[in-house]
C-alpha cells in the first residue's frame, strides 16, 4: 500500500512545521527550509511508514529571476512500500550551502558533486567535494572566478578561453 500524503507530511512537520506539501498528478513534493533538511530526510528514511531508503537522484534548479535564485531537488523512493516523494529546498544565492545527505544515503555522494560542479551548490559536509565533469580550474580568464556551466547566467556558447578545446579536423573538410 502506497505511503499516503497525510503519513508523510506528519512526519515531516514533527520535524519542520513549516514544511508543506504540493500534490500534482500523484506526485507529492514536499517543501522543506534548508536548516532542516537533513533532519527530516533522516525520519523519512528510518520511519517505518515511509521507509524512504532510496535516494534517487538529487539536482538544482537555478531560477534566476527570483529572489530566492537555487533550489535543491531530492528524489526519494520506497521500495518496501512503492511509494515515491520529491523534496525541495531554497538556497539563497549570496551563499549557496546545502547540508550534504551523505551520511545518509550512500548515494548523494555523486549526485552532489554533480551538482556542485554544475551550479555551485556547496555541499557542507560532503566527504570529498570536487568537481564531477569539469576540470578544478574551470573558471573564467578575466576574473578568475570559478564557472558553473548549468547556471542561467552562463553564456549558451561559453567563455573564449576558458577551457580549451579538442581539435575539429572536420571543420577544414569540404563535401
Amino acid at each position: 500500500m502506497p505511503v499516503s500524503k497525510e503519513t508523510i507530511l506528519g512526519i515531516v512537520q514533527a520535524i519542520s512545521p513549516v514544511a508543506t506539501l504540493h500534490e500534482h498528478q500523484s506526485q507529492i513534493t514536499i517543501l522543506v527550509p534548508v536548516e532542516d533538511l537533513l533532519a527530516v530526510c533522516l525520519n523519512l528514511r528510518d520511519d517505518e511508514h515511509t521507509q524512504f531508503s532510496m535516494l534517487v537522484d538529487v539536482t538544482v534548479t537555478d531560477r534566476a529571476t527570483r529572489k530566492d535564485r537555487f533550489e535543491a531537488i531530492y528524489f526519494l523512493r520506497s521500495l518496501p512500500l512503492n511509494a515515491r516523494v520529491r523534496i525541495k529546498t531554497i538556497i539563497q544565492e549570496r551563499s549557496p550551502i546545502c547540508p550534504s545527505l551523505t551520511e545518509i544515503w550512500e548515494s548523494a555522494n555523486w549526485y552532489e558533486r554533480e551538482a556542485y560542479d554544475m551550479y555551485g551548490v556547496i555541499f557542507e559536509g560532503h566527504p570529498d567535494l570536487r568537481r564531477f565533469y569539469m576540470p578544478e580550474d574551470f573558471a573564467d580568464p578575466a576574473t578568475g572566478e570559478p564557472l558553473y556551466p548549468l547556471r542561467k547566467d552562463f553564456p549558451v556558447m561559453g567563455i573564449p578561453g576558458s577551457m580549451p578545446l579538442p581539435p575539429y579536423p572536420e571543420k577544414g573538410h569540404q563535401n
